[in-house]
């Protein structure tokens, strides 16, 4: 049973970070739930909003929807009375619909709509798809705005008078004039999280835009400096946003753009880095080179964020800290 309402979890949500835990592999690339539960409880230790099983950085995308409700059941049973969990749903809209009732089963808090399996949608298709959901489910759900599935103003209102339980916007595409068109179009009827990949580069000017939050796949392996930057965002601290992003963000993006795909697997390759192992990504991904495992930790000890290190300290404590 939810502990949240939808709507109570949106208000949750939107005032605080929020991250998607990698899905731990062991060497035969099977999900390996006691590394998961041990990630996880870790992820819960710090003052993190929700967490959000099976979404991109944890590979939701390579998993069975059995391994998907497996995990989200795994998390809920770990993590949930600490904090709210969310699931995803994908693939078709059959598939969708199944990964949301197998979510509510789980007793995962909400869920997080991904883009159908399509190679090219339209408006109504996209809202058939989402209602179809909605309607499966009492959990909360949150769409994702990023390739195929693009919701126009209008779309994002239609569904938000329709389906209570159509809580929030997630997007990863950027276009200033479609975010305005939608946070005016609908307001505080909905909550709004950023979704670009790096979310910390986009956060500080997203803010204006509405987006009051942000995925974090970083959190995973620094979640120490992820919480003292999203309080820079929240308190409009632009000189701590640029310390930081100069310190560490920018320079880990450099690691990040040698090869395509190294937006998820930079993540295992971080918490390696940092010497909390969770085993290799799934193909069609590959895995960080040594070369880039050892300038990801020269570049974490450089920058100060190694998780438990002092620098780390002081950035958590000034996170939680009231502004």
């Amino acid at each position: 049973m939810a502990r949240y309402t939808p709507l109570e979890l949106a208000d949750t949500l939107k005032e605080g970070l929020l991250s998607f835990p990698v899905t731990p592999f062991d060497a035969d690339r099977a999900v390996d739930e006691t590394a998961y539960r041990t990630h996880l409880a870790w992820q819960a230790s710090f003052p993190v909003a929700g967490l959000f099983a099976a979404g991109g950085t944890g590979e939701g995308f390579s998993l069975t929807p059995a391994e998907t409700a497996s995990v989200t059941r795994a998390a809920v049973e770990e993590v949930g009375d600490r904090v709210p969990v969310l699931a995803s749903a994908a693939g078709s809209t059959a598939q969708a619909v199944q990964n949301a009732r197998d979510a509510e089963a789980a007793g995962a808090e909400g869920l997080l709509l991904l883009p159908p399996y399509l190679t090219e949608c339209d408006q109504e298709g996209l809202a058939a798809h989402v209602a179809a959901v909605c309607a499966a489910t009492r959990l909360g759900v949150i769409v994702y705005n990023r390739a195929n599935a693009v919701y126009s103003a209008e779309t994002v209102a239609r569904l938000a008078r329709r389906h209570p339980n159509f809580i929030g916007f997630k997007d990863a595409i950027g276009d200033i004039e479609q975010l305005t068109r939608v946070y005016t179009r609908n307001g505080d009827r909905l909550f709004y999280l950023g979704g670009l990949p790096t979310a910390e580069v986009y956060a500080l000017p997203l803010l204006q835009l509405g987006m009051s939050t942000y995925s974090s796949a970083m959190y995973n392996f620094v979640p120490e400096f992820a919480l003292a930057f999203y309080r820079d965002v929240r308190t409009q601290d632009r000189a701590a946003v640029t310390e930081k992003l100069e310190r560490f963000v920018l320079p880990y993006l450099e690691i990040r753009n040698r090869v395509k795909g190294y937006g998820v697997s930079i993540i295992k390759g971080g918490l390696r880095a940092v010497g909390r192992d969770v085993g290799p990504v799934r193909t069609p991904l590959q895995d960080l080179t040594e070369r880039d495992i050892a300038d990801l930790s020269a570049l974490i000890d450089a920058a100060g964020v190694r998780p438990g290190s002092g620098a780390a300290q002081r950035d958590v404590r000034s996170a939680t800290q009231p502004a």
